[in-house]
């Protein structure tokens, strides 16, 4: 039967090397809290700002976070304006549907193929 091994004898930043290099082959990304789940299972308590820097250290970048409200991009009706003026607000809600479209040609191409449907 094997034993046990002691605290003092576990290099906790080597498992988080090992557990992270096995997600990286799979195609997975490693993230610090499957990967604290993954040695909660084993036995082996560690934090999660402790699996982000050793991570870090491995060359692995932190996952981008989203402004707030940016969850569920729902675009505000645009108000016209006298003139025919935009705001700010409606430029960048014109670049918000430009980057879903994938490009400003095939935004262009949608709203007139709309403007067709309306008239």
């Amino acid at each position: 039967m094997a034993e046990k091994k002691d605290a003092k004898e576990i290099n906790k930043s080597e498992e988080i090397r090992k557990i992270a290099g096995g997600m990286k082959e799979r195609g997975e990304k490693p993230r610090p809290v499957v990967i604290v789940a993954t040695l909660k299972k084993q036995g082996i308590a560690v934090s999660s700002p402790q699996v982000s820097m050793v991570l870090k250290r491995m060359g692995f970048k932190p996952r981008k976070r989203r402004k707030s409200g940016a969850a569920a991009p729902a675009l505000k009706a645009a108000r016209p304006r006298a003139g025919g003026q935009l705001s700010i607000e409606d430029l960048l809600a014109a670049k918000k549907v430009v980057e879903q479209f994938g490009g400003s040609e095939r935004a262009i191409a949608a709203i007139t193929a709309l403007k067709r449907f309306e008239g």
